[in-house]
């Protein structure tokens, strides 16, 4: 079977990772335990998942010319991701994204866009040839507006599958969701999209429906330890979760996303590749980091054999 080829429109980050006992209060200071830094961003971590998993992908992203560019590059290369669309903001930072991970496992994050910003239309069209030829798209919201808006626009013109993960959340006109095959938010990303707050899993029923009445595409949402939400046209259905321990939950919806893309390609079964991209994103989990948690195609397949 040829390769899956994976096209990612999105984000890079250099996560700044800082391990604290618990969250602080406004205006209180704490020691922090330890200090890390990582290559992240959502759109690098979900290229970086499928890449690991033996897709071939290529990035399409936008670093700036300062000291994290280059090994932003560089990283990406690494894990064997086409880079000929990375290219580089004059006068601009790369993206950082400071990153506080408590005791418990769980995780507070600020985003610095900067160079992101910059990736433009134009970019999005220089990598038409190759972006047109991928089995499936994945984008983020790490990016401008006008430009998510052309990227929905392009892959609807090229006949390409997209998938959209709306996060980190922003205003978007909903009319450009209905261009989208599959829409993965999750839980608190539902409740900004449908604008009320939710809670159970009666409400997240509800709001994810209501969102698939709109699109008239398919919603899955992530529940993190409750496992996925899947809603089509004739079915409303919960896959649940693989429980394991947890030590950093950073990174794990994108794992669930770059992984799930590349299941749906070799199974083309939704159901299936949600079960499989649950497992794969909390085996994410169990390491400590963004990236460097995600598991080769080779620990995958080895880890999961022994929860089947």
């Amino acid at each position: 079977m040829d390769s899956t080829r994976i096209g990612v429109i999105g984000s890079n980050m250099m996560d700044l990772i800082s391990r604290i006992e618990r969250m602080p209060v406004m205006g209180e200071t704490i020691p922090a335990r330890s200090f890390d830094m990582g290559y992240g961003g959502k759109g690098c971590n979900q290229a970086v998942a499928a890449a690991k998993l033996g897709a071939d992908v290529v990035m399409v992203t936008k670093v700036g010319d300062d000291l994290f560019g280059p090994g932003v590059i560089d990283n990406l290369r690494s894990n064997g991701i086409d880079t000929r669309y990375v290219t580089t903001a004059a006068g601009h930072h790369s993206g950082v994204a400071p990153i506080f991970v408590d005791d418990a496992g769980e995780n507070a994050i600020l985003i610095i866009k900067d160079a992101n910003d910059c990736l433009s239309a134009e970019d999005i069209d220089a990598a038409a040839p190759d972006l047109r030829t991928c089995d499936v798209l994945l984008l983020q919201l790490e990016l401008s507006v006008e430009t998510v808006y052309h990227c929905i626009d392009a892959a609807r013109a090229w006949g390409v599958p997209l998938i959209l993960n709306p996060a980190p959340f922003m205003p978007i006109d909903r009319q450009y969701l209905v261009g989208v095959d599959y829409l993965i938010p999750n839980e608190h990303e539902l409740a900004l999209l449908v604008d009320r707050p939710l809670y159970g899993r009666s409400e997240l029923e509800t709001a994810a429906v209501e969102l698939r009445e709109h699109t008239g595409k398919t919603v899955i949402v992530t529940v993190g330890v409750q496992g996925s939400l899947l809603v089509e046209e004739d079915r409303c259905q919960w896959v649940p979760p693989l429980l394991v321990p947890t030590v950093d939950t950073t990174g794990a919806g994108d794992a669930f996303i770059g992984s799930f893309a590349v299941f749906l390609c070799q199974f083309q079964d939704v159901l299936h590749s949600m079960t499989l991209a649950n497992a794969y994103a909390a085996f994410s989990t169990m390491r400590v980091g963004t990236q460097k948690s995600f598991l080769t195609n080779e620990e995958w397949q080895k880890r999961y054999s022994q929860y089947e």
